[in-house]
Parts: C-alpha cells; structure tokens; sequence
C-alpha cells in the first residue's frame, strides 16, 4: 500500500500548517481562553473561504469530497497551533451525520450552509450513566400528533454553546410505546425549554450540557425515515476519534520539536542539556512515540469506511495507543522544562493539557483496551 501523500494531500498540508503557524500564537490563545464562545468567528469564515468546512462534504451539497485522510492531515495542523474552532462538532460530527442519516431536504437544507459557514452543528449522545458506552441512551422522544416531544439530559457536548442546531439522540416512543430504536433529532439552539449551561475545556475550546424538559418539534426534526441511528453514531464517533487522534499527534510533535530546542539553550553547569547522553535518550523516545502515534492514527484514518467490526478495532486501537503515546510525551515534556513547564510564561502547560483531555473524550485508554478486546473476540466467533 502506498502511504505517500498525494499532490494535493501536500498541499493541503502545507497551507494548513502555513495558516496555523501565521494566525495562532500565544496571545491569539489567551485570548480565545478568556471569550465567551472560545473561539473566533472571523478564523471561523476563514476556514470557509479556504475549502476547509467543504472538505468531507459530497460535492453534490458544494462540498469537495475529501475523506478521513484529508481531514486528518488538517486535524494535526490544527494540533499545532491548539485550534478551537468547532471543526469537529460541526465538520466530522454534525456534517457526517447528516449526510448519513439525513433525506435529500435536509442534506440540501444544511449541508451547503455548513460548507459556507453560515451552519453550526454539535452532537448531543454522551449521558451520565452511559460511561462512554453509546448504546445506553435514557433520553426519551415521544410521537405526538405535531410532531415529538423530547425528554432527558446529554452531558458534555462539544460546541453546544455556540451551534445553531444541535444533532441529539433519543429512544423513540411512537403510539404502541418504546420502539427499539435510536432516532436523531435536529434542535434549534433557541428552542424552548432547552437548556445550555457551558463550561470551559481543559486545554481550550468550551463544551456544554444540556436539558430537554418537553422539548417540542416538528415532524421533520428526526433526520431521516426513523431507522435505528446507533450504527451511524458509532460510525461518526469512530470518525472523530480517528481526526482527534491525528490532532493529538500535532500537539505532540509540537512538544517534541519545543523541548528539543529548549534543551538545547538550556544550559547546566556550562553546557546544554541535549549533551547529556540520558537527555537525548529520552528526546528519542519522545520521538518513537510520536512516530508510533501517527502510524495509528493513519490506520483509524483509512479504516473509517471499513466493515463495523474492522473500523471500531482500529478507532479504537488508535484512541488507546495514542493516549498512552500522548500521555507519556507530554509528561516528558513537561519535567525536561523543568519548573518552568507549569507556568503561564510556556505553552507546554497548555499542550498538555489538551493532550489529557484527548485521553478523556470518547473514552480513555482503558475503555478502548476493553473495546478492541471485545470486538476481537466478536470478530474471531463470527
């Protein structure tokens, strides 16, 4: 298999990082950590204008057709530069599932205005007690003669604030009671009795969580015919989870690439610390971890169209081997800056912190052991 990127995989890949590198810095950051929507709208309309919200989108909706690869080559860009724009929520999430779930009126209706810019989306499925497993769904869409009625609770959904619809999960209850089924429902932020309390990220961005008490909606609000939604939840997670991971990979070449040139101007005892032979050693390892990292990342990548079981073992895979790669770069990274790694003055802080927020997302490191476990037994019997 050729793994070499294509002339337009390069391209893609310079711009984003040119970008990146230009518009990102440490005051552009703190200043998005002290805004209310975490992020910034004019570098929201930017993303627009250079192809970036069209990437995966089909053509037939003005999008450009790219796929898992493309969008990872953007998501370690954005790793570098600590983006918090909602590229995911809308992007790999929100977008996906329309196209997957949705008929032709509502993929016309949404799809080109996220590709514009114009249309925010976020997934509302995490819950409580659900413990990162995306089957167990309390909350609960009952049919009434104008259309549903939803009811329950979804926790830390990413971008809520700021979405203009929000894609949220419910066991549907038509007239002869529960059905079995897990339906999307599209719910305009000012809908009311919906109700957002948001919080800020570890390591940038915002998330939410929301109350459903008697939301009422339209006929038109399930996305598509009513067929059970899990699978292509599961499929859209699996997704994020594959551009997440590319995401951390960039946060982690950033930290590899910044402590290597500290150490080299850090000076002890008349001379750098990359002369100690035990420092560069660990610098190697740093090194061998982000290679490692990036390899799985690309398999989640070019898994994500895979058959079910295949594209969850490598989603999966990818999200506990990068972890535990993320989690051992960045705690190096940090005691080789010494004191100095935990102050406001560096970014390593920073970096790191998003890299323990990746770990948390979508389940940590010991959820998605148990997972790949679990589906390779279900692979072997089958």
């Amino acid at each position: 298999m050729d793994l070499n990127l294509s002339d337009e995989q390069r391209l893609l890949r310079e711009s984003a990082e040119r970008f990146v590198a230009g518009s990102y810095d440490a005051d552009h950051r703190r200043k998005m950590a002290n805004d209310p929507r975490g992020f910034s709208p004019a570098v929201w309309t930017q993303f627009a204008e250079l192809g970036w919200l069209a990437l995966p989108i089909v053509e037939d909706f003005g999008g450009l057709g790219g796929g898992a690869v493309e969008i990872g080559i953007l998501m370690e860009a954005f790793g570098r530069g600590l983006v918090s724009e909602p590229y995911v929520a809308t992007v790999v999430l929100g977008a996906a599932l329309i196209d997957k779930c949705g008929n032709a009126a509502q993929k016309q209706e949404r799809l080109p205005r996220i590709a514009e810019g114009t249309l925010k989306l976020a997934l509302a499925h995490s819950e409580r007690a659900a413990r990162f497993d995306l089957t167990k769904v309390a909350t609960i869409a009952n049919k009434t003669a104008q259309g549903w009625r939803l009811s329950g609770s979804k926790i830390a959904v990413l971008d809520g604030h700021a979405a203009d619809e929000i894609i949220v999960s419910a066991h549907i209850h038509d007239h002869q009671g529960p059905s079995g089924r897990i339906g999307l429902f599209v719910v305009p932020t000012q809908t009311p009795s919906l109700a957002i309390s948001d919080y800020e990220r570890l390591g940038g961005g915002r998330a939410c969580n929301i109350e459903l008490s008697d939301v009422q909606l339209p006929e038109e609000a399930l996305l598509g015919d009513g067929h059970d939604a899990l699978p292509a939840i599961e499929w859209a997670v699996d997704r994020a989870m594959a551009a997440l991971g590319a995401e951390a990979v960039g946060i982690m070449q950033t930290l590899v690439d910044t402590t290597l040139e500290y150490t080299k101007i850090r000076k002890q005892f008349g001379r750098p610390l990359s002369a100690n032979q035990v420092i560069r050693h660990r610098l190697a390892d740093m090194a061998m971890q982000v290679d490692e990292a990036r390899s799985m990342a690309l398999r989640a990548a070019l898994k994500v169209d895979a058959e079910p079981v295949e594209r969850a073992r490598a989603a999966s895979g990818a999200k506990a081997k990068i972890g535990k790669c993320a989690r051992f770069v960045g705690e190096q990274s940090i005691q080789l800056h010494g004191g100095m790694g935990v102050t406001e003055e560096l970014e390593v802080g920073a970096y790191f912190k998003r890299l323990v927020a990746f770990d948390t997302l979508f389940g940590g490191s010991a959820h998605h052991y148990r997972r790949h476990a679990e589906l390779g037994r279900t692979a072997v019997q089958a």
